[in-house]
Order: structure tokens, then sequence, then C-alpha cells
């Protein structure tokens, strides 16, 4: 039996997309190529239109989402761009509860007149679906949301989107291609803070945005060159590196967090634990608020108190500490970011912090 790329699993097109050409004496890696200028004549020419190092990276992960990806500087800057498509004027359909910078970019753009939002629950599919009418331009969704661990269905509202005319966009970061590829679910754009999950070490700063359509794809990456929001060289490198280990990485974090979940449980400091069984984050609410959830993220050991997620090692916060948080997020929601170690020792060091809040 002879297999193709195009039959591959995720887990080998995570160890085998955007290698080098099996050819004796060709690296199994791609080498960095540390270059702000290439000789004339080519596609590249200039290194802001492009890097053989980015290259491997965009190759790799669009095979795993089933398109062709874009390697940026930022998660930011892939939101950025990617809502600089909705014209003056153009609506844009969202969750009240995303990722805190995607909300920030939307007020903003909406307090300068340059577009409108609709806030939505997107739980609520037939709300959202009424949503998108036929001045919506983007319909912006995440599933899980960050952290209210939201689940939207997207091929519904893909569907209402695609038929009101408008671009719809999904933020993968949470579950990555290993869980879902929305692409699939009739989204036009997957985006990314490849920081989190992709890299996954807590080293690298990127974002990365994925289409199958090829003229849209030829306008995104206009955007990048023109905007100049283009990824370091190593932090490609590290990327990529990063992404290898992703479906062993993601299958180790959601085991643990579903067991974390099922343990915590019942716990008489906490008034919640948000699981949606999918995925490496789990969102606790302390039962005795913001102090209570100040004094618990204080007291782990193993645990670090930090934000950002999606790296090996377990981390855990305070979401509305930071001002730019959703009010809808409770005061006292500890978002979990769950790692690779023993699921005894994370569930020890947990359990002796509330414990102590006693």
């Amino acid at each position: 039996m002879t297999t193709t790329p195009g039959s591959w699993k995720p887990a080998t097109l995570a160890i085998s997309a955007g290698r080098p050409p099996h050819d004796p004496d060709q690296p199994l890696n791609t080498p960095i190529t540390m270059a702000s200028t290439f000789v004339a004549g080519g596609d590249r020419e200039y290194g802001r239109s492009g890097n053989p190092t980015w290259q491997a990276f965009e190759d790799a992960l669009g095979a795993l989402e089933g398109g062709r990806a874009l390697a940026f500087s930022s998660g930011l800057a892939v939101v950025s761009t990617v809502l600089d498509l909705v014209g003056l004027g153009g609506c844009v359909v969202a969750p009240r509860n995303s990722y805190s910078g995607t909300l920030l970019q939307l007020a903003d753009l909406e307090a300068r007149g340059r577009i409108t939002t609709r806030l939505v629950d997107v739980t609520d599919t037939a709300a959202v679906v009424a949503a998108c009418d036929d001045d919506t331009a983007l319909v912006w969704l995440e599933s899980p949301t960050n952290p209210a661990l939201e689940l939207a269905d997207i091929a519904a509202i893909a569907a209402a989107g695609r038929a009101a005319g408008a671009r719809v966009v999904v933020d993968n970061t949470f579950a990555t291609p290993i869980l879902q590829r929305p692409l699939e679910l009739g989204a036009d754009i997957v985006v990314h803070s490849a920081t989190k999950y992709l890299a996954g070490h807590s080293d690298v700063l990127m974002g990365a945005l994925v289409t199958a359509d090829d003229e849209l794809f030829s306008v995104l990456k206009g955007r990048r060159e023109l905007l100049g929001c283009v990824p370091g060289t190593f932090e490609a490198w590290l990327a990529l590196r990063g992404l290898r280990t992703l479906p062993l990485r993601i299958e180790k974090a959601q085991a643990n967090a579903v067991e974390l979940a099922r343990r915590l449980s019942g716990h008489p400091a906490l008034a919640e634990v948000r699981h949606p069984g999918l995925g490496g984050i789990v969102s606790l609410v302390l039962a005795d608020g913001a102090f209570a959830a100040d004094l618990f993220v204080r007291a782990t050991h193993l645990w670090v108190h930090s934000t950002s997620l999606g790296g090996v090692e377990s981390t855990l916060e305070r979401r509305r500490r930071w001002k730019a948080e959703s009010p809808l997020i409770p005061e006292g929601l500890v978002r979990l970011s769950v790692g690779c170690e023993d699921v005894d020792d994370l569930y020890a060091d947990l359990e002796q912090a509330l414990d102590s809040l006693g």
C-alpha cells in the first residue's frame, strides 16, 4: 500500500510537512535563512516578501489546517490584518466573550468610525445566525472562547455568514488543527496566535493565518507585505520545531485537563469548573471572588502565575486582573493552561492552594 501526503493523518503531517526533499545530503530540518535581501529574478528579492524558513512553517501549518498559511509577527498582527479587510462602515459579528486583544481592536475600530460591531453569545446559534444580515461584512468566531470556554456551532454559523455575503473567520488558537479544522466547516480564514500551542514552549511571539481561497491568500499576503507585520526568521524556525510535537502535547494536555476538571468538580472553594471536553484550558470560578482568586494563584508551587497559554508548562492567572478583559467574565475566574506534567502533581498543587483559602 502506497501513501501520499494527502492521505496522511495530522500526527504524521505535523512531523513530515515542511521538510526539505529527501535527497542525499539534504538536512532533515529546514535551515535558518538569515537574509534581508535575495538575488533578483525570483519570487522574493526582499526579506519582507518571504523567507525559506517562514515557508517551511507555513507549509506545515497549511497542511495541518487544509489550506495555505501565512506567518506573521504576532497573533494581534493577524487580527489587525484580517479586520483590515472590512470596508468603511462594515459590520463585524463577534463573540461577546472573545480574546481581549480582539475585543480591543474591534472597539478601537468602532470608536474611530471604521466599522460597527455586533457582539453575540456564540452558544446561541439562532441568535448568531439572526445577527448575520446583509450589512455583515465579517463573522469572527472563537470556539472554545477565551477564557469563557464556550463552544460555537461553526458549521451552522459559517453557512449563515456566507449566505449573507460575509467572510467567516475562526480563531483556532485553543483547539488547534489537531482537534478541529474550521476550513472544513465552512470558514474562509483560520487565525492562530502561534505563540501559544503551535510553538508550545513559551519562547516565541508569532501569529499565522490559513485560507483555502487562492485569491484571498494573495490579498492577505499583499497586506502582510504592505503593513510589514512579518515574523522573525529564528521565531519561525522555533515555531516549526514546536509544531513537530503538537499532536503529542495536545493529547497530553487535554488528557490532563479532563482529569483535573473531574477531580476539581465539587471542591468547596469553587463555584464553577469550566471545561468543554476540548483542549487543554480549564477555567475555575472561585466562590469567594477576586480576592480568593488572587490568593489562589499565588499559593501554587508547580503552577506558574503568568499570562499567555499553550506551553508545555502549566500556568494560571485571574483574567479580570487585566483592565481589557470583558466585564462579562467573572471577577473570580482563573484560567488554567494545563501543561504536560504528571497529572497527580498538578492536582496536588491546585488542591493545596485551594485548601489554603479555607
